[in-house]
């Protein structure tokens, strides 16, 4: 999805020219016979943790610090985030780590921007985020309002 990239786009250079080549090799694995794209992919990743990437949601908190939940799989990003931050004179963003952040589905399977029934996006309608809940979420509510006054709630999952 390139329809919000403009606005990622600066800070994706910003971050593009703070970070070379031997560290994309050094912390992902990159290789010389890898795609371009391999190579760039991090600061595309990296942009949206910094609140200037972001103008329509916070357009006047410039140096606004990010909180980033995030599975332990994608921590070498946002290491590396962190020390381009401070060149950048950025926040450095602050990270939440969990092992896997759920599917909407369960337990299951964990959450992807690949699958879009798993995960609610920032670009979700408020229609598409409500049916995504009502469909899937788990809130430990038992099936009718009478059995859970009745039995509680089930923290099981």
């Amino acid at each position: 999805d390139t329809d919000s990239i403009d606005m990622l786009y600066p800070n994706i250079l910003r971050i593009q020219r703070q970070t070379t080549c031997s560290q994309v090799k050094g912390i992902f694995g990159v290789t010389d016979s890898d795609s371009i794209g391999k190579m760039s992919f991090p600061a595309t990743q990296a942009a949206p943790c910094f609140s200037t990437s972001l103008p329509a949601i916070f357009p006047s908190k410039a140096d606004m610090a990010c909180l980033v939940p995030c599975a332990i799989d994608q921590d070498p990003y946002f290491r590396m985030t962190r020390h381009v931050a401070a060149k950048l004179g950025k926040p450095k963003p602050a990270l939440l780590h969990c092992k896997f952040i759920p599917a909407l589905q369960g337990d299951s399977g964990k959450m992807s921007a690949s699958e879009a029934g798993t995960a609610i996006y920032l670009t979700d309608t408020p229609k598409e985020i409500k049916s995504k809940v009502n469909k899937h979420a788990f809130s430990g509510g038992r099936e009718t309002v009478e059995e859970h006054r009745r039995l509680g709630g089930d923290t099981r999952t």
